[in-house]
């Protein structure tokens, strides 16, 4: 099939609800790993994934903090306000965020959060399609969001957040704050597996992508190719570059962390080869995608119809995703952020 004659309806799937994971495995490598590679895949745990790569592989994690960004407030009028900030715009004390309100707060009015703890000024509505809101807050942005926000955790978790969120909605690695969802296919690497990388001679490196709450976005359309994704911020280093330019040279595979890690270095060799820098992606991986980059993913379990469902589908190809998919509900497999991680290689043109 080519990727017009995809609709949104092939990425579906049944999904028994008892699936989805609440919490996180009691330990991060503890969790199941689907190894999706063969024909035939083969269920492991994940901290066998070190023995499954080569000695000279590069592994590239997104290095994202992820931010207290939800916030509990109150209109003048007293009316319940709920919001997620998306962005903190550098070097102000400005946001763009998304607010759930009975009615929308006029620019120029002001927000109460945290109990009245602080304010938010309205500026306007902003971002691509104008639906979310510029606000200036009575502070540092990141100081505020620590000690007054909540962990955002994906709306198919129902319990709110508690102190355990915080530590296992994180990876161990993460150092650049901006996002507002767990790069979550990392969640699952803890220091003994990453001690066991090293120990095999398998390399790392990272990328920077702040994870929007686009990600979990649905598609509203029935054709594919007519959905307009949601942009995020990336930065590939040129250290990162240099790194998989010596991988690929002395016959190593660049294994990526996630589909975040593999959108932010497919985006950066959009041109043919991989550049260096910082800048906006909106890119959409659908079936038919030219990959020049990432030789293996590892990833996370998707939601059905998801624009992730359609990258993981482009990467490892169709019929082999929703065959593994098949097998992963059949031995139970526990699907999403605080779920079990699969290992799939680049389909071969």
């Amino acid at each position: 099939m080519n990727t017009r004659s995809f609709t949104v309806a092939d990425f579906d799937f049944a999904l028994p609800p008892e699936l989805i994971a609440q919490h996180p495995a009691d330990e991060r490598s503890a969790s199941r790993l689907l190894d999706g590679r063969a024909a035939a895949p083969v269920d492991r745990i994940f901290r066998d994934l070190p023995a499954l790569l080569n000695p000279g592989d590069l592994l590239v994690f997104n290095n994202t903090k992820v931010i207290k960004a939800r916030l509990f407030g109150h209109k003048a009028s007293g009316g319940a306000v709920e919001a997620l900030v998306e962005r903190v715009l550098p070097g102000t004390h400005e946001v763009w965020a998304h607010l759930r309100a009975s009615k929308s707060p006029k620019p120029g009015s002001l927000v109460h959060f945290a109990d009245g703890a602080f304010d938010a000024e309205v500026l306007g509505r902003c971002g691509p399609d104008g639906g979310m809101f510029h606000l200036r807050l009575a502070g540092e942005p990141f100081a505020l969001l620590e000690q007054h926000g909540h962990v955002p955790l994906p709306p198919y978790i129902e319990h709110a957040d508690a102190e355990d969120d915080v530590r296992r909605y994180q990876t161990v690695f993460a150092k650049e704050p901006g996002a507002v969802a767990a790069p979550t296919a990392a969640l699952h690497f803890d220091e003994g597996v990453l001690a066991g990388l090293a120990a095999r001679g398998v390399e790392t490196t990272h990328v920077t992508l702040h994870v929007g709450a686009g990600t979990f976005q649905p598609v509203r359309v029935d054709q594919i190719s007519e959905h307009k994704m949601h942009s995020e911020w990336f930065e590939v280093s040129e250290a990162t570059v240099a790194a998989i330019a010596q991988t690929k040279a002395r016959g190593g595979r660049v294994v990526a962390v996630g589909t975040t890690t593999l959108r932010a270095l497919e985006s950066a060799a959009l041109s043919g080869t991989l550049q260096g820098g910082a800048r906006e992606t909106d890119i959409f991986i659908t079936p038919g995608f030219e990959f020049r980059v990432v030789d293996l993913l590892v990833t996370n379990f998707h939601l059905p119809k998801s624009t992730l469902m359609m990258l993981v589908s482009a990467f490892t190809g169709y019929e082999q995703m929703m065959a593994l998919y098949r097998h992963a509900i059949a031995q139970r497999y526990r699907f999403f952020s605080y779920g079990d991680a699969m290992l799939l290689e680049r389909e071969q043109a």
